[in-house]
């Protein structure tokens, strides 16, 4: 019986011993916790993007406005970690960035084009 609580207690001692030396080197990066959990579930997002940007000319208006906040929040989650560590990611997030400016520009552009056809019936 002493031996298994000491197993257990030396399984425990080494879980958080993992933990910390996790946290400690993620602060000698100089990232904070917080942003690199949030890199973290950024990164679980960027590949469902990355999945859907191939298709992004048949979205419908709906699904362009939330993959544009979507990507938002994976670009200011990216930008606030070190290239190093997400520079296997770089091709997806290449190509999510191209589909996010190319949805931005027809949004600009159609905008455009309601303002301007009733300028021209005056």
């Amino acid at each position: 019986m002493n031996f298994i609580l000491v197993v257990i207690y030396i399984l425990v001692l080494l879980i958080f011993s993992l933990a910390a030396l996790a946290v400690l080197q993620i602060k000698l990066a100089g990232i904070k916790v917080k942003d690199f959990w949030t890199f973290v579930e950024a990164n679980q997002i960027l590949d469902k993007l990355y999945r859907f940007s191939k298709y992004y000319d048949s979205m419908s208006s709906q699904e362009q406005i939330v993959f544009l906040e979507q990507a938002e929040e994976v670009f200011d989650a990216f930008d606030k970690v070190p290239d190093v560590i997400w520079e296997d990611e770089h091709s997806k997030y290449v190509l999510v960035l191209d589909t996010y400016k190319n949805i931005k520009l027809a949004r600009w552009n159609q905008e455009g084009q309601e303002k301007i056809v009733p300028m021209i019936k005056k």
